[in-house]
């Protein structure tokens, strides 16, 4: 009998900035001012209560990413919601990385500290898998288009570095790491669309569970993750959810997710 064929799953988020959950549109954050943000939701509950949320419906594999500064608090209250069953992202190296663990961290999400300068820094990344564990390790490979290809972007997506997102950069960075975070920055916050090209790429490339984040603005949209990537890709919706301001339901998500 032929092994079950994955299928894409739904993944949740917690995005924090000043110490409270917001969806912010990726490209405009900025770290020298925020004259250019743009925020689509500000939640009035604590992050807490989203993480109770999760793991009331049984949503594995979120995760919890701090866009800047002030948002320690705030992170730390949503993983004692649930320990160790979401995610932490945003400013992680390998000087804080077990400090997250040991606040409930399933695991710890890290982009920018392996690309000082811009440039990637492959011990940077041995020394951390080492610290922690490679099953403990999601690296956030989010990206920019340039042209027909994609580029590693970190600092809030502002920078992009010298790292193209391809199978041989995906599968090096595999041996280090057990699962892949990935927020296509172009179109992350705008509810326009997933970037159709960049999920069917990564169900070719990828050989270790991956979420692909951005764009998501229909519940359908799950379908078509699982139908580009062959099941091998999990999507993340964030602005578009009713929860966070928007028009598709959570809980019929949750449903279609469950499947």
């Amino acid at each position: 009998m032929a092994p079950e064929q994955r299928r894409s799953t739904f993944r949740p988020c917690i995005d924090l900035h000043e110490g409270q959950v917001k969806q912010i549109v990726g490209g405009t954050l900025s770290d020298r001012n925020d004259d250019g943000l743009k925020t689509n939701f500000v939640a009035t509950q604590p992050p807490e209560y989203f993480a109770g949320k999760y793991r009331d419906n049984g949503l594995e594999g979120g995760h919890v990413i701090k866009l800047g500064p002030r948002n320690d608090e705030a992170a730390r209250r949503a993983l004692a919601e649930w320990r160790d069953h979401l995610q932490i992202g945003g400013g992680i190296t390998s000087d804080n990385a077990k400090e997250w663990l040991d606040a409930g961290a399933s695991k710890i999400i890290v982009t920018s500290y392996l690309f000082p300068g811009g440039n990637f820094d492959l011990e940077r990344l041995q020394t951390i898998s080492s610290l922690v564990g490679k099953d403990k390790l999601v690296v956030d490979v989010s990206c920019r288009r340039r042209g027909d290809k994609w580029f590693v972007a970190m600092n809030k997506w502002q920078d992009i570095t010298t790292m193209e997102v391809n199978k041989e950069n995906l599968d090096m960075l595999a041996q280090y790491c057990n699962e892949f975070l990935i927020h296509a920055a172009d179109v992350e916050g705008l509810c326009q669309g997933i970037d159709e090209e960049l999920v069917k790429k990564l169900g070719e490339w990828v050989t270790i569970p991956t979420t692909y984040a951005g764009g998501a603005k229909s519940i359908f949209d799950l379908e078509t993750v699982n139908r580009l990537s062959g099941g091998q890709v999990d999507l993340t919706y964030g602005s578009s959810l009713d929860i966070f301001g928007g028009v598709v339901s959570f809980d019929e998500l949750v449903k279609a997710s469950n499947q």
